[in-house]
């Protein structure tokens, strides 16, 4: 048991934590110094009255600095959403990722498996031919090599191995439920970033902020789906130049039609690998629409083009000349014979 935890426990349920005191509960958190019960009551202190940007972003940093860092070049993005939306779609931030990377921005990706879905990243890239538990070395030899590389989240994160036992018995969310896309392995400067609830978009904006990134995109669909959605609206909060804009994007924006969400519902992992591979042989659907438009976003935010319907363009050249494939198939090899 942890007797420094104690004040801040109690800290916490009576008000928001400074930046330094939530610091000081995390280390001891991921140190493994709290017993199950200490963890609980902390976490259900913070959820309770809600967390702020200073414990978002004292928690991110801890972690951060105790994960398993990949070296990645500069300029590298994220597309990478929180999970938890509960709606079961297609695997669009993932397809996306390579459809990114295909046409010419570096991707550091991070994941995980199937947490609150059906076919989480790394169930979906499982599928593809990737061989997803791999360290550092790997990633960045892919990272080298292809110009993307995916980080699975518990390769990266070994201290969130003190917290998990208790998350999964409290049952319900907590600030865990969106560090992950605020602890990028790689320390990428550049995020498109989905979230499960509108209301975190601009907090996790103001987090990634406080932590020292260029420019990223914070989404959230009307849909209820944690990226942009190709049903109707999505709500952003847009980091560019130390500034933080709210703003809507709609699939018009683009230059793409809307579709219905059944249109981009998914299934198991194999369904959804079956979609995917549909998507890279160049099949219209909504689900390509839906990768067109967050690989558009990500293009955008990567630097490599001005509006979306250019990075459109690009991310249609990139399926259509086989590059997004190409890809997924030296990545699945690099990871393969490692």
């Amino acid at each position: 048991m942890s007797e420094r935890l104690k004040p801040l426990i109690d800290a916490a349920a009576d008000g928001p934590l400074t930046r330094q005191q939530a610091e000081e509960a995390f280390q001891i958190l991921f140190d493994g110094e709290a017993t199950p019960s200490q963890i609980g009551g902390f976490l259900m202190a913070l959820r309770t009255r809600g967390e702020t940007v200073d414990e978002y972003a004292a928690a991110a940093a801890v972690m951060r600095a105790k994960c398993h860092k990949v070296n990645a070049p500069a300029g590298a993005i994220d597309i990478v959403g929180t999970g938890g939306d509960g709606k079961g779609t297609l695997n669009i931030s993932t397809a996306t990722a390579f459809v990114v990377a295909g046409a010419g921005v570096i991707v550091a990706k991070h994941g995980n498996r199937n947490l609150s879905s059906k076919s989480g990243a790394a169930d979906a890239l499982t599928q593809m031919g990737l061989k997803t538990m791999v360290g550092a070395k790997v990633v960045e030899e892919a990272l080298k090599e292809t110009g993307i590389g995916f980080m699975m989240a518990p390769m990266h994160h070994p201290a969130i191995a003190h917290v998990m036992p208790t998350r999964s018995e409290l049952g319900t969310r907590t600030i865990f439920n969106i560090l992950g896309p605020l602890t990028n392995p790689a320390g990428v400067k550049r995020q498109l970033t989905g979230a499960y609830r509108r209301d975190l978009i601009r907090p996790m904006a103001e987090t990634l902020k406080a932590l020292g990134s260029e420019a990223a995109w914070l989404v959230h669909g009307s849909d209820g789906t944690d990226e942009l959605t190709i049903t109707g609206v999505s709500w952003v909060a847009a980091l560019s130049d130390g500034a933080i804009t709210d703003t809507e994007v709609h699939p018009d924006d683009a230059g793409l039609p809307v579709h219905p969400f059944e249109a981009i519902e998914g299934g198991t992992p194999a369904d959804n690998a079956r979609a995917f591979n549909a998507l890279l042989d160049g099949e219209p659907s909504a689900y390509r629409d839906a990768v067109l438009l967050n690989s558009a976003a990500a293009i955008m935010i990567a630097g490599a083009c001005d509006d979306l319907p250019a990075g459109v363009e690009m991310a249609r050249e990139s399926i259509d000349s086989g590059a997004a494939r190409a890809k997924i198939t030296a990545v699945a090899r690099i990871t393969q014979n490692a």
